[in-house]
């Protein structure tokens, strides 16, 4: 096997593995519950179920690909799983294979490129000239597999204003609470290889996408900013998100201007593309569900297409709780998942999941035998090395022992301190899989 692993700066290799070991979700918290076991057996069948090269493989066995020149190009963090699972068996021209994290690939030969996330930098701009370096290789009788998963927005990029002015709005996006949709959908209109752009660039080449979605609704071009899906969005609404966040003074000068229409439904070049989405959200509630009713609770799904500030999620969920208390029998979970997003206005340290369960801190203190816990699929929530927390009816009376007030934490944005002094940060490592994220909420 030859991998060449190209970055400004190299990073080490990181194993993910296959098998989620119900270990890699314990917390102080959980260990306290007599429920523990099946809880953590759950979030691991709930992870299993969605591991991308599972998924690649039960595509791969119902439709098996054409008899062509093969070329791969993997996008996103569970890039590798992906092509490992389709190279089974299957004799490959070539791959590229753009990650944030690379694990060892079973493909004979493969170019392997580490990009930047979430803020596009030196290395996604690297992964985005490659990709059109390995596109223009292709003609219209060879087929191209794309394996698409989240974070290729920002792992990839060929940006229509400079590398400085994307990084601005990126951020300005991120802190005004924008949601991914929104985000992507002005990202496709400023880069020559999303919103179908890709599409455009492979010469004729047929067209296979598989799509492992980490977008809630699980729209096709909003997944990775939609490199090989017709853009529905116009320019108009780019300038609509703009305005709703009063981000014209705030973004550079050259955005506006640089704004490219993206490639329509009706453009015919996608006449040999197909786009086919193998894993989601849905797959892994329904997961977790299902081991939960095995295992003699109620459990119910409430909702699968989650956004909204993480805090009011986090609060209104424990109040769903609280209200479901009358009136199911114990033990009980409601089940839900989407992304949230987090509006920042301190200087802490956190994720959008940690930030959900420090918003049911305060509503759910002095409850007997609940629990709420929020987990990023990914393994990584927020710049830290957390997956997510969990929360219970003691949480604000632990840390109230521990001189810790939640609400200055949340004003702060720095529910990783607060949750990693309880010992109640659930922390998985990168999973090589990421379909946005889980809330269980129980009353045991």
């Amino acid at each position: 096997m030859r991998c060449i692993v190209a970055r400004a700066s190299i990073i080490a290799a990181v194993e993910t593995s296959s098998v989620f070991e119900p270990s890699r979700f314990s917390t102080a918290s959980l260990r306290a519950s007599p429920f523990d076991e099946t809880i953590r057996r759950a979030l691991a069948a709930a992870f299993d179920a969605i591991h991308p090269g599972a998924a690649v493989k039960k595509y791969l066995r119902e439709h098996p690909l054409p008899d062509k020149r093969k070329f791969v190009l993997g996008l996103g963090k569970a890039a590798c799983a992906m092509t490992n699972a389709l190279a089974d068996g299957l004799t490959l021209t070539d791959a590229l294979v753009i990650t944030k994290y690379a694990s060892p690939l079973t493909v004979e030969s493969a170019t392997v490129i580490l990009g930047d996330h979430p803020i596009p930098g030196e290395s996604s701009l690297r992964a985005g000239t490659s990709a059109m370096e390995f596109l223009s290789r292709l003609t219209k009788d060879d087929l191209l597999v794309c394996l698409i998963s989240g974070g290729g927005s920002a792992l990839m990029s060929a940006p229509l204003i400079s590398l400085g002015d994307l990084q601005i709005l990126t951020s300005e996006l991120l802190k005004c609470g924008a949601r991914i949709d929104e985000i992507n959908t002005l990202r496709r209109h400023l880069d020559r290889l999303k919103g179908g752009g890709l599409v455009e660039l492979s010469n004729g080449a047929q067209v296979i996408s598989l799509i492992l979605s980490d977008v809630v609704g699980d729209s096709l071009e909003a997944i990775a900013s939609g490199p090989t899906a017709p853009d529905p969005t116009t320019y108009a609404d780019v300038l609509s998100i703009i305005e709703k966040y009063e981000l014209k003074d705030k973004i550079p000068a050259s955005v506006i201007p640089a704004l490219r229409e993206t490639a329509k439904p009706d453009n015919p070049k996608f006449s040999t593309v197909q786009n086919h989405l193998v894993g989601s959200n849905s797959i892994a509630l329904g997961t977790a569900r299902s081991h939960l009713l095995a295992h003699g609770f109620y459990a119910e799904i409430v909702n699968s297409n989650l956004q909204g500030e993480a805090r009011d999620v986090g609060k209104e969920m424990a109040r769903r709780l609280k209200s479901d208390m009358n009136s199911r029998p114990r033990p009980f979970c409601l089940l839900a998942g989407g992304e949230t997003t987090v509006t920042l206005a301190g200087n802490g340290r956190g994720g959008r999941n940690q930030e959900v369960v420090l918003g049911a801190v305060g509503e759910l203190a002095g409850l007997k035998d609940v629990l709420l816990l929020s987990i990023a699929t990914d393994g990584e929530d927020g710049p830290t090395d957390a997956a997510g927390a969990v929360v219970t009816g003691e949480t604000a009376h632990r840390a109230e022992a521990l001189q810790m007030d939640w609400k200055s934490f949340q004003s702060a944005n720095d529910a990783y301190t607060f949750f990693a002094a309880l010992g109640d940060l659930i922390k998985t490592g990168p999973s090589g899989t990421n379909v946005n994220d889980i809330i269980l909420a129980f009353a045991l």
